[in-house]
């Protein structure tokens, strides 16, 4: 049997035990060892299994993960996230679709501190969300805007997602973190529009509130003093060159731990759940890590990356042409996958063909992450979507979908601009 024939029986028997309801990182482990051994034997196989776990332990770009998930935790559990909210509903929730805009600034600022989309989405599903249906939001603006606020927790640095493609893809952490900052910066900027236009044709569904007196406004932007020396600590210590990102990740815990014990939100009770779920994030990524590396090392021996590239260069379309198709592929796998399994099934075979097209693979990584978070809004399942249908069940599904049309669409517009001029991605990067 041709060695891309096993890839590919091989990549179909993975979606089957994915659909089993086996994790995706076993999954894709057994798969990569089985076939490996039907391509050069058993001995390499198991030697496989072996190795390739024991070199992702000893990564440091990927030691970095579980320090940002501790940081996230701990500034979850300090109240970072509130304060973040009412500095931000401070500025501008006074103004027609204000608390809407409030969250979507809110999950960006957080999405510095967390770098999670889900978890972003989860915590504003609890503190925003119930304000805005009190201030008189119908039921979809509301739960719109903390669908599609969630999905900037993956795009702004620094996030969980980008290190894990820096660390496949043998890419600069550093790298993937200052070409964010642009496209992140447009996710705000498009979103913000998508409200003013809702707001300006239907302000029955997203409210003005009362403006808050100037002096009120300072000192709501006082009291989330914790949050912004944590965000400019971090980054402002990553981008200057001060604290490696390594360093900055821990540094970042400690500030967020003590943060944390001085506002007495951190009990013993509360730490050990902090600890928990960082612990539980962070397995499950290294279990996918070490999943995909060996999937990624008998895909690459059976040679059908290349069958693929050939395949794609004798269909003849222009670069664009497989960029947009690969566009609607990653919008499903979104769709049905977490931010983190639809980019590690799929990079051993998509990577080749993008470096084959000749283009940058840190563009790319910005464009899977921006497109990964597009699906997690997109039916028919929609991780973000489900995750507030669970959380608000008084909310009919069909009703949160209408709300984040507006803020699909404006997804789109990003989408197009991220592929169309790659220099919006690559300037501030070439420009350092």
């Amino acid at each position: 049997m041709e060695p891309s024939v096993i890839a590919l029986i091989g990549f179909a028997v993975m979606f089957a035990l994915v659909a089993a309801h086996v994790p995706i990182g076993v999954s894709m482990a057994v798969v990569g060892v089985v076939g490996f051994a039907f391509l050069a034997g058993w001995g390499p196989a198991l030697s496989l299994l072996a190795s390739e776990p024991a070199s992702t332990m000893a990564s440091l770009d990927l030691a970095v993960i579980p320090l940002f998930m501790l940081m996230g935790g701990l500034a979850t559990a300090g109240g970072l996230a509130k304060d973040i909210y009412e500095t931000a509903e401070a500025l501008v929730g006074h103004r027609p679709g204000g608390l809407a805009a409030t969250t979507v600034v809110a999950s960006a600022g957080f999405g510095a501190v967390c770098g999670s989309g889900v978890a972003t989405t989860a915590t504003f599903g609890r503190v925003a969300l119930p304000e805005m249906l009190k201030r008189g939001y119908s039921p979809g603006s509301a739960a719109g805007s903390v669908a599609a606020g969630g999905t900037l927790g993956i795009i702004v640095p620094p996030s969980s997602i980008m290190i894990l493609y820096a660390v496949l893809t043998e890419q600069s952490v550093l790298s993937l973190f200052t070409a964010a900052v642009v496209p992140a910066l447009l996710s705000v900027t498009l979103y913000m529009i998508a409200i003013w236009i809702v707001a300006k044709h239907n302000p029955a569904a997203m409210p003005g509130t009362d403006r808050l007196p100037y002096k009120d406004r300072i000192r709501a932007i006082g009291k989330s003093w914790g949050a912004i020396m944590l965000a400019v600590i971090v980054l402002g210590g990553i981008y200057s060159g001060v604290f490696t990102v390594n360093e900055a990740a821990a540094i970042g815990v400690v500030l967020a731990f003590l943060f944390a014990i001085f506002r007495g939100r951190l009990n013993r009770k509360t730490f050990l759940v902090v600890l928990s779920d960082a612990s539980v994030s962070t397995v499950m990524i290294y279990i996918m890590v070490f999943g995909a590396m060996i999937f990624s090392y008998f895909i690459s021996i059976s040679g059908v990356t290349t069958d693929i590239v050939v395949g794609i260069n004798n269909l003849d379309l222009p670069p664009l042409g497989v960029i947009f198709i690969l566009v609607v592929v990653y919008l499903f796998l979104g769709s049905i996958f977490d931010e983190v399994a639809a980019i590690v099934v799929t990079l051993p075979f998509v990577l080749p063909i993008i470096i084959a097209m000749g283009y940058d693979p840190v563009w790319w990584g910005i464009l899977n992450v921006a497109l990964v978070g597009v699906g997690m809004l997109t039916p028919p399942i929609g991780i973000n979507v489900m995750l507030l249908s669970s959380m608000r069940p008084d909310i009919p599904l069909f009703t949160i979908y209408r709300g984040i049309t507006p803020y699909f669409l404006a997804d789109c517009v990003r989408i197009l601009i991220l592929v169309l001029f790659p220099q919006v991605t690559l300037w501030l990067l070439h420009a350092g």
